[in-house]
């Protein structure tokens, strides 16, 4: 599921895509970033399909070996018994997973390729051929060979990572996400009654969650040059066009929540910009923008502007 630290980089992509454009329309933006957020959900649903679509291409599959004059001994042992595993059915039955599949739009007819050669993968692996010997059908059982077919086959595709680079821009971002989130519907799906079991939530608790990114996105650009000055006052030494744009928007947010995020502690800001830094920006930029924040907060702290309350308080 997505972390605050996802967050705050899908803030910072909004934040760096607002800098960059002529357009200042604020909401625009708003916009554009609660649809990346909701891109990883369908990321997400694309990939519980495929999962789906795998295990019922496994009748066409059994329907083409069925039409052999003579059918060899393997031609035997591949049974269907993958379109009906527990969890794949305890799946199909989600009516979550059902509404975000018709509201996505969510289908691979696009490319039956995909599916074929994912099958194609599994069908002659050892692992599959014990599966369907397997005579235990609990979904705790029947769940390894759909772990095995996503970490093992999708995640390991070149040519399925290329459809998802084209279809989702952040792919290379949030698949990391992904994994997490299919990861937690593994474990989510526990139960025999099929309606005991969820899907992953797409944040801790997104009622929080789209505040504070809302919130940060806002006050990053409404304060953008009070906060610009704060910089430029502990960069003399610096040119300004030496410093890079993205250290420049990490600095930004990171000051918007000392000061406006009440409930998010001091260090637990600072850490996490300087986490940022080395995934979006230069070699050295930790170290910069680490120095250059210390000062900030010195400053901010002595005019009494960092306010901290509650879970914010501990440093």
């Amino acid at each position: 599921m997505l972390n605050r630290r996802h967050l705050r980089m899908k803030v910072l992509q909004t934040l760096y895509a607002f800098s960059l454009s002529e357009d200042k329309h604020i909401k625009e933006f708003e916009k554009a970033l609660f649809n990346s957020v909701e891109e990883v959900n369908q990321m997400y649903i694309w990939t519980l399909n495929l999962l789906d679509e795998v295990a019922e291409y496994v009748v066409l599959d059994a329907e083409s070996r069925a039409a052999k004059f003579l059918p060899t001994e393997k031609d035997k042992i591949l049974t269907t018994k993958l379109n009906s595993n527990t969890f794949i059915e305890s799946l199909r039955q989600n009516r979550n997973y059902l509404e975000l599949v018709k509201r996505y739009n969510v289908s691979w007819g696009f490319d039956p390729e995909i599916v074929r050669s994912i099958f194609a993968q599994l069908k002659d692996s050892e692992i599959y051929l014990d599966y369907l010997q397997m005579e235990d059908r609990s979904i705790h059982a029947e769940k390894d060979i759909i772990k095995h077919i996503f970490k093992k086959i999708i995640m390991k595709s070149v040519d399925i990572e290329q459809v998802f680079e084209e279809k989702f821009i952040n792919w290379s971002v949030d698949k990391e996400v992904l994994q997490a989130m299919i990861a937690k519907t593994f474990k989510n799906f526990s139960s025999e009654n099929a309606a005991q079991n969820k899907l992953a939530n797409l944040t801790p608790s997104w009622d929080e969650d789209e505040e504070f990114i809302a919130e940060l996105l806002k006050t990053a650009i409404r304060y953008s040059e009070e906060y610009q000055e704060m910089i430029a006052a502990k960069t003399k030494n610096w040119e300004a066009d030496r410093i890079a744009l993205m250290d420049i928007l990490l600095m930004r947010m990171a000051i918007s929540e000392l000061i406006n995020f009440p409930s998010i502690p001091v260090k637990v800001t600072i850490n996490e910009y300087i986490e940022l830094s080395k995934i979006f920006s230069t070699q050295k930029s930790n170290t910069f923008i680490n120095g250059i924040l210390d000062k900030i907060l010195a400053d901010l702290t002595k005019q009494g502007r960092v306010r901290k309350v509650g879970r914010g308080l501990k440093e």
